[in-house]
């Protein structure tokens, strides 16, 4: 699989990324995640993204992958407390315990991304944040600095010097961050990971969602309906939701500016499904000009503005 360049980090990333929250809120077990790791790096795959405050993600990938470290670009995210670390969330001091705990859990002596996890507009710019992790950053510990969120947050961290990276929603059910985020980060070179690029799977009845997953695909299952788009409209051929998750893939990753589009997964099986959609290239202008239109359209049908969801 070609590899994008991160913004100004240079660091080149495969247009597929890993996402670890699935395997810390819905568990999978060590063998699970080990294969599934396994597999995705041994497709040439090399980003995997996760966070302190996935239950175990971060210690699991670091048992699955630790011993690989040379083969993927390491992400991970800060500033919620979690058990283990003292200090109150987005403070310097639980910042800088939290840095330590990542590598510790993580098996590296370097991460090559942190993230600071969707403070509000507020605590970016007062600034103290950014400060522990240039400290982190200055001492070798981490490689780039960067932010998880969206909307205003999203597109004021885009600006900041120190920021080589943003990470946010980006979907067939989620284009806010496509006007409002996209742009600032192409200006500045900031590299750009998009998460929940299969809109949890809005296309599934809500019964079918699992766990926490329940209620984040609740406003893109919503969404979705009122886009009253189909996979036929789009020139797709097969039941909806074989062919939903490739549509979804293709919309996210060929953005421009997206550097790379992060999957969460406990089903090995995915792993397969997701490289081949990845790897089928961008989708028609037909198509994705058609799915621009249908959520323009249906958010103004509501009566509301469809923010980027956090």
């Amino acid at each position: 699989m070609k590899t994008n360049t991160l913004g100004k980090t240079l660091l080149q990333v495969t247009p597929l990324g890993f996402g670890g929250a699935p395997v810390g809120y819905l568990g999978a077990g060590q063998a699970r995640i080990s294969a599934i790791l396994g597999k995705l790096l041994d497709s040439g795959i090399n980003v995997i993204d996760t966070a302190e405050c996935y239950p175990g993600s971060e210690e699991a990938i670091g048992k699955a992958v630790g011993h690989r470290r040379d083969d993927y670009v390491l992400i991970t995210k800060c500033g919620h407390r979690v058990e283990g670390l003292n200090g109150e969330e987005w403070s310097p001091a639980l910042i800088d315990a939290s840095v330590d705990s990542s590598l510790r859990r993580l098996r590296t002596d370097h991460i090559d991304v942190m993230l600071m996890h969707s403070c509000d507009l507020a605590t970016l710019k007062k600034g103290e944040v950014l400060e522990v992790l240039v400290k982190a950053r200055d001492a070798g510990k981490i490689r780039w600095l960067g932010y998880s969120g969206d909307n205003e947050e999203a597109a004021h961290a885009a600006e900041l010097p120190d920021v080589a990276v943003i990470e946010t929603s980006i979907s067939i059910c989620d284009q806010a961050n496509i006007d409002h985020v996209l742009p600032r980060a192409r200006e500045r070179n900031v590299g750009v990971i998009a998460k929940r690029p299969l809109a949890n799977a809005a296309w599934r009845p809500l019964s079918a969602q699992q766990g926490i997953y329940a209620d984040y695909a609740k406003t893109y299952t919503e969404r979705l309906e009122k886009m009253r788009l189909t996979p036929a409209d789009l020139g797709f051929a097969g039941k909806p939701e074989s062919v939903w998750p490739e549509i979804a893939l293709r919309f996210t990753i060929w953005q421009a500016g997206v550097s790379t589009a992060i999957v969460g997964t406990t089903n090995p099986e995915r792993v397969a499904a997701n490289i081949a959609a990845a790897g089928r290239g961008p989708m028609g202008r037909d198509a994705l000009e058609r799915i621009r239109a249908a959520f323009k359209k249906a958010e103004a049908e509501s009566g509301q503005v469809w923010t980027g969801q956090t």
